[in-house]
């Protein structure tokens, strides 16, 4: 299938010429420091890199005191140290957390109560995630592991904390960063377990709307992170309609609009962050066995 997409290509650009890509760069507007999230506790999975990393440092921005987790423990605290220098009033905290050893996750909440007592977590980002299992090379060891991490560990995590926000009266937000992939058909472990967050999104948001918490989903695009070995000098994407990658500032961003007062009637909702990628358009992904 590659060979035949490259002979393709070449007939094409002898015929019309090869293409010249601009360099595209992008004007991204990054929240000022503001009052959004004051007093506002929030847990941040995946925070030590990409687009957690990105929201760790706005909700900061916006006055949330933050707890970013991490499967590594240099990493964690090498984050923290740099999160400390944002300009802001509230405090960052870090744990060592894998999402998918879900066994460890009432223990783990307790440590990390006991790290920020007296505060009481109110905001849930379940942001963790990792990529691949394509259908066409994948290992059942590695299909297990992507659907653990994304799919069963948001789940449980999930479970936690809600039971955690019930018992203790804090009518607080669950935000679950989906993906553009989830209106894809599903022909990795990566994408099936985007469809599987995007379903959890409405199933959690409905069950615990009574108690007051709000749930909601954030889907990017392709984003410019270290998981699609992307970076801020590299995020032209020709297939876009935008014409590059989305940034993960402006995933963030929207993240603080999401889990702040101003978007208490948004519940259940998926918002999409994509440049029209999946949207209004499918042919930028190769389908193959």
């Amino acid at each position: 299938m590659k060979l035949k997409n490259f002979i393709k290509r070449t007939i094409y650009y002898l015929l019309h010429g090869i293409p010249i890509v601009e360099h595209v760069s992008a004007n991204i507007v990054s929240l000022d420091t503001n009052c959004m999230l004051k007093g506002r506790v929030a847990l941040i999975t995946g925070g030590t890199s990409g687009i957690g990393k990105a929201i760790a440092t706005a909700f900061l921005n916006s006055g949330a005191d933050v707890i970013i987790t991490g499967r590594n423990l240099n990493r964690v605290n090498s984050t923290i140290a740099e999160l400390e220098k944002v300009k802001s009033q509230a405090h960052i905290y870090g744990i060592e957390l894998d999402n998918s050893k879900t066994t460890s996750f009432e223990r783990k909440l307790q440590d990390i109560l006991e790290i920020i007592s007296p505060l009481r977590i109110d905001v849930l980002v379940n942001n963790a995630g990792i990529g691949g299992g394509d259908i066409s090379c994948t290992t059942e060891e590695e299909f297990d592991q992507v659907i653990q991490t994304n799919l069963k560990g948001t789940f449980f995590l999930s479970r936690v904390i809600a039971r955690y926000m019930i018992e203790n009266k804090i009518k607080g937000n669950i935000l679950n960063i989906a993906s553009s992939s989830s209106l894809r058909p599903a022909a990795s472990a990566y994408t099936f377990s985007k469809w599987g967050i995007r379903g959890f999104t409405l199933g959690l948001a409905k069950t615990l709307a009574p108690y007051g918490i709000t749930v909601n989903g954030l889907a990017p695009g392709p984003t410019a992170t270290p998981m699609l070995k992307r970076d801020a000098n590299d995020i032209t994407f020709t297939n876009n309609p935008m014409g590059r990658f989305a940034m993960p500032e402006e995933i963030a961003n929207m993240a603080v609009v999401l889990v702040s007062d101003v978007s208490k009637m948004v519940v259940g909702d998926i918002v999409y962050m994509t440049g029209g990628s999946g949207l209004i358009t499918f042919d930028d992904i190769e389908y193959r066995i």
